[in-house]
């Protein structure tokens, strides 16, 4: 398998850069059908996170799917791919398998173990299913790795802390402000991320929630689960003058708060200090929000030092992971090695029962018609015939699959039995 894996991350690039690749949900489908337009590329799946974009890759053989990528970029980003090459990661086949198994796993994350990226990856696979680019090299791909990062949830304590973005975010806000009883809390935002702030907001004790979506109904739906207060996206404003957290997370490709917004808002409000989170990539505030009188920012390269307070008590559960990783790697590399040998299985199998086919009507012709129990044993007999001979070797050419020379072996078997046509 051609398997290619293209991407930046938190770990590879600020988040000023992050966001020039980031892709919001409307916009996937047609960055896949761009990226499998190009004639190196067979299929592809696009992963986009708050802290990830990655282009998962099957070239048709011998092709060179990095350079049909670097060509998508140029042409979908309006960048010289050169420029930004060294934000970038590349891994290829063995590599990008071992890759996914970690992002999946919560093992690549800005928050160790964070239980919402495998919900992530599903949708990005499924998102790619819709859009037809999706094939049979990447489902085999895909379905290893979530029962890979299945297992590590279940075997290891990988994810026993149950940490993500929102619930750093809200932590981060409840130290900054000595407890949250007493305090109003704002979301903007309803999506998966900011209805997981909420959620982490009231259980820790929150006095007042407001939640604010560009689609009022969906704010509804989630204030009156959480028994909060809906707030109508142009009337942020006025909600924000009482509050004193805000937490952020549209998928707006702009932001939606700006330093002369806030400088305003603080005018109205005397100073009295706001915790002002940014969760969402691209960013919702303005990086220059920092320098108003009265309000902190942060945004999600920020939270890493909160994501990382139990990461030591974590470490025998990453070993763990890690040697999980090694064992399902394997077990891919046998599974992709059999794969090699089924088109050799299928051509003599497919070969032997024409030959059979054609002796059965050769026997009709010298014997003419058959009672039905005659028939019955014909084929019982000649199919008892084929299977006996084929064992052998259909066992030696799964054995031959992981073997150095298997292209050898394969190519014997097939000259033997005249199989050239049908490779």
């Amino acid at each position: 398998m051609n398997l290619l894996v293209v991407g930046t991350s938190h770990k590879k690039a600020p988040l000023e850069l992050r966001e020039r690749f980031a892709l919001t949900e409307g916009a996937v489908p047609e960055a896949l059908r761009r990226l499998q337009s190009e004639p190196e590329i067979e299929e592809t799946v696009i992963i986009s996170t708050c802290n990830r974009v990655e282009f998962v890759l099957v070239g048709f053989e011998k092709q060179d799917g990095m350079a049909a990528f670097r060509r998508f970029a140029e042409s979908f980003y309006g960048v010289r791919f050169d420029e930004f090459a060294d934000c970038f990661y590349v891994y290829h086949a063995e590599e990008a398998v071992r890759h996914l198994f970690r992002v999946a796993a919560g093992l690549d994350s800005l928050i160790l173990g964070e239980p919402q990226v495998l919900g992530q990856v599903k949708q990005s696979y499924f998102v790619a299913r819709e859009a037809e680019t999706c094939g049979g090299a990447l489902e085999s791909v895909f379905q290893c790795v979530f029962n890979t990062a299945k297992r590590i949830r279940t075997e290891t304590h990988v994810a026993e802390a149950r940490v993500s973005v929102s619930s750093a975010a809200v932590e981060m806000a409840e130290k900054a402000l000595g407890g949250l009883v007493d305090k109003t809390a704002m979301i903007i935002g309803a999506g998966q991320m900011g209805e997981l702030a909420a959620r982490h907001l009231v259980s820790r004790g929150v006095a007042t929630m407001l939640v604010s979506n560009r689609t009022h109904t969906q704010a509804v739906a989630l204030a009156q689960e959480l028994r909060g207060l809906a707030v109508h996206f142009n009337e942020i404003w006025e909600a924000m003058r009482g509050a004193d957290i805000v937490i952020s997370a549209t998928g707006c490709p702009h932001f939606i708060i700006t330093r002369h917004d806030m400088e305003r808002l603080m005018a109205e409000r005397g100073g009295r200090p706001i915790f002002l989170i940014d969760i969402a990539v691209p960013r919702d505030l303005d990086p220059a929000v920092s320098e108003v009188a009265g309000c902190t920012l942060v945004n999600v390269d920020g939270l890493e030092a909160a994501t990382h307070r139990d990461l030591s008590e974590r470490q025998n559960s990453v070993e763990a992971a890690d040697r999980i990783l090694s064992e399902e790697i394997e077990l891919f590399r046998e599974r992709q090695e059999q794969l090699n040998v089924v088109p050799t299985i299928v051509s003599l199998r497919r070969r032997v029962e024409e030959i059979r086919r054609a002796e059965i009507k050769r026997m009709r012709r010298l014997f003419g018609e058959l009672t039905p129990q005659q028939e019955q044993a014909l084929e019982s007999l000649t199919q008892g015939l084929v299977n006996k001979i084929l064992h052998t070797p259909f066992t030696e050419l799964k054995q031959a699959a992981s073997r150095p020379d298997r292209s050898e072996f394969i190519d014997v078997v097939r000259t033997i039995f005249h199989l050239q046509e049908a490779a």
